[in-house]
């Protein structure tokens, strides 16, 4: 019999029918509060707007896409980095009644020009001219193309405009029809179309998914009434713009008020965080895993006493976490141990993040429940969430006041999910795409009678109403003896026990037992060859009989866990890690199944035979 859960009595807080509104209805609200901050040239964080500010410039800027042609649900692609400027562009965008096309910068070209093809695009506002020359060399198969607007760089003056030069057409429209850019409000409607995103692609070509204002407006009322940030919070926002999990960020700084940081190099991460001194960051769960690692693998290699200190205070501190949030009693010593323990190892953990953080949120992908008690020992919480690009991002979330880690916690306010008879879990609420861009049957397929939507993952939904993610549908492997294996769940498992993987892609379909392909995490290869003196280049290392030994026993430790027809019976460690610039890993750092077994098939070939 079929599951539902879902927090339908929680009244969402009041909320605009459409972004345009909710940018005007901010900017009024509280003009001169601070809304971003970005680096400058010399790093120093230099760059600050008020709303006012933020406001007046996304004004001008829609102005200036007006005077090109743009009309309601007319859509601008927007091909770029996280930076200061996609957020006004998009802002810019909204104002002016478009639709936001999304487009990773690493998008190659045959896929910008599918994905503009495609949306239809009438305007790219790209980030460099490396950029717009993905379009550009494909201008002919673009005919719904009109104009390529330019971050940084001059363009031609024609059909590719600077920055500067869609900012003086649009000084020049409001001069001329100062209420231009507010005429549009009425036009748009809470069903307009808002945005379209185009799905990671981790198996096939990607489909783009139609969200309308309802589904922005909603999202940012429900995060709103679960009352966990407030308008005097500081975000770290570096999460790719491009991708749902942080495109939904900008819809509720407008909804709730809070200040934002704007930086999406991921290297900067670490370097940021002391200087922002944020009080919230979202992220995917890789830099939660990384940033794990690499603590753990660096006390390794000091060893001795911080070694022993380290691990006393993460056991200390996670036993007693969990006897707190279970209703135990922690023992007679425990507040002694957690302030021994917050003195000399876990303050110095929360300095490093700016000694101000209140969360983190993780979602886009499985976060291990280990990894999520290892930070909340330390006095870092981690608010793991599940949503999907077609439901506008989070339809669930963990709240701080009921940490049950490996769930995806309660639904949203006004969201219903239900377990259907094989499994897979259904959503239904106002944040639920319109459907597929050009595509009826996949519409057809996902969204279900009376509103819900399938979304093709495995779960179950416990008695406190909470849900729980146990696969993807389609990633449900079956063994030639027949046994049904979910790679999943071995690998989120497994990335928590190893200090060294960064990922293991389970491989098992068709064959008669489970084999694995292991890549190594650079830094944490480094810091253990280092301690072992281990030289040549991460090639080298990688295939060295200690590495291979310390995947082995990680092997060994996940395997002791698992039913016999899903352990590991055989591995091969990678020369290098899987990356986005091949083609292995989606923008927000996942998996992409196919790609990765195509690219080493001999490799897995090889596991079955000898």
């Amino acid at each position: 019999m079929a599951q539902i859960t879902g927090s339908l009595d929680t009244p969402l807080p009041p909320h605009p029918p459409h972004l345009a509104r909710a940018i005007a209805d901010r900017v009024a609200a509280t003009p001169d509060r601070v809304a971003f901050t970005a680096p400058g040239p010399d790093d120093d964080w230099s760059v600050q707007l008020t709303w006012a500010d933020a406001g007046a410039q996304m004004r001008v800027l829609a102005a200036g896409l007006i005077s090109l042609g743009l009309e309601v649900e007319d859509r601008v692609a927007i091909a770029s980095s996280t930076r200061l400027e996609w957020i006004l562009a998009d802002g810019a965008v909204m104002l002016a009644g478009g639709a936001t096309t999304t487009i990773y910068p690493s998008t190659g070209d045959e896929d910008v020009a599918y994905i503009l093809s495609d949306s239809g695009a009438r305007i790219l506002v790209a980030e460099d001219q490396a950029q717009a020359d993905k379009a550009l060399r494909q201008r002919d198969q673009l005919p719904d193309l009109t104009r390529v607007v330019l971050m940084d760089g001059e363009g031609d003056g024609e059909f590719v405009l600077s920055w500067a030069a869609l900012r003086e057409r649009g000084e020049q429209a409001l001069a001329a029809e100062p209420q231009l850019v507010e005429q549009r409000d009425a036009q748009i409607t809470t069903e307009s179309l808002a945005t379209i995103i185009y799905t990671s692609g981790t198996t096939g070509r990607p489909k783009g998914v139609e969200l309308p204002h309802r589904c922005w407006v909603f999202q940012s009322a429900s995060i709103q009434a679960l009352d966990i940030l407030n308008p005097d919070d500081v975000m770290d926002l570096w999460l790719p713009l491009s991708h749902v999990f942080g495109k939904l960020w900008l819809s509720v700084q407008l909804q709730i008020g809070y200040q934002a940081a704007v930086d999406g190099r991921v290297d900067r991460i670490a370097a940021n965080l002391p200087i922002i001194r944020p009080t919230v960051m979202a992220a995917v769960p890789r830099i939660f895993e990384k940033i794990h690692h690499a603590a753990v693998a660096k006390v390794r290699a000091d060893g001795g006493v911080k070694e022993k200190i380290f691990n006393w205070a993460f056991a200390a501190g996670m036993r007693i976490k969990q006897a707190q949030r279970e209703g135990r009693s922690p023992g007679a010593l425990a507040g002694v141990q957690m302030a021994v323990a917050d003195r000399l190892v876990f303050a110095k953990i929360r300095e490093l993040t700016g000694g101000r953080m209140r969360y983190f949120v993780s979602g886009s992908a499985p976060l291990n429940g280990d990894v999520a008690r290892w930070f909340e020992a330390a006095g870092l919480v981690i608010l793991e969430g599940y949503g999907l690009t077609e439901t506008s991002a989070p339809t669930s979330v963990l709240r701080p006041d009921d940490l049950a880690f490996g769930t995806v916690g309660l639904p949203l306010p006004g969201t219903e999910a239900m377990i259907a008879e094989d499994g897979e879990i259904l959503l239904r609420g106002p944040h639920v795409m319109r459907g597929y861009r050009n595509r009826p049957e996949a519409t057809a397929e996902s969204l279900l009678p009376d509103g819900w939507f399938a979304t093709g993952d495995v779960g179950e939904i416990d008695e406190r109403g909470r849900i729980r993610i146990t696969d993807r549908k389609k990633d449900l492997v079956k063994t030639s003896g027949g046994k049904y294996i979910a790679p999943g769940a071995l690998e989120a498992t497994f990335k928590s026990l190893s200090s060294l993987a960064s990922n293991l892609v389970v491989h098992a379909d068709g064959r008669n037992y489970a084999t694995a392909l292991v890549s190594l995490e650079p830094e944490a290869l480094e810091a253990f060859a280092a301690d072992r003196g281990l030289g040549g280049d991460f090639a080298t290392r990688s295939q060295s009989p200690e590495v291979h030994a310390a995947i082995q026993a990680d092997i060994d430790a996940l395997n002791a866990g698992l039913n016999r027809w899903e352990t590991i019976k055989r591995f091969t460690i990678l020369d290098r890690d899987l990356s986005e610039e091949h083609g292995e890993l989606t923008a927000s750092l996942k998996v992409k199944r196919k790609v990765v077994e195509k690219h080493f098939a001999d490799h897995i070939d090889a596991m079955y035979t000898g």
